[in-house]
């Protein structure tokens, strides 16, 4: 589901309402993350909504610790749920005009 190094969480597989309880369980390790953290989507396969929701938690997580999170190779599909719920700008991703 994910594997971290140096400040870069790389999610792989799923992230669908069936997977990420666990994988919000695993959570950012943000008492280890000094000012900043990269989620890397590259190897995820499926997204829903939920994968939404995992991400503005996991940005309210980081900003209550002053941590910078950000987000790299998101896929298609989610960068369009994100725009769709008007939630694009706040995670940082580009928005749709």
């Amino acid at each position: 589901m994910s594997d971290s190094a140096e400040n870069v969480l790389k999610l792989s597989g799923p992230l669908t309402m069936n997977t990420i309880t666990n994988i919000f369980g695993t959570g950012l390790q943000l008492s280890e993350v000094k000012a900043a953290l990269v989620v890397d989507f590259a190897k995820v396969e499926a997204v829903d909504s939920s994968a939404v929701s995992l991400m503005l938690s996991w940005l309210r997580t980081a900003k209550s610790k002053n941590v910078k999170l950000s987000f790299i190779n998101v896929p298609h599909n989610l960068l369009s749920l994100a725009n769709l719920y008007g939630v694009a700008e706040s995670l940082s991703l580009p928005v749709d005009s």
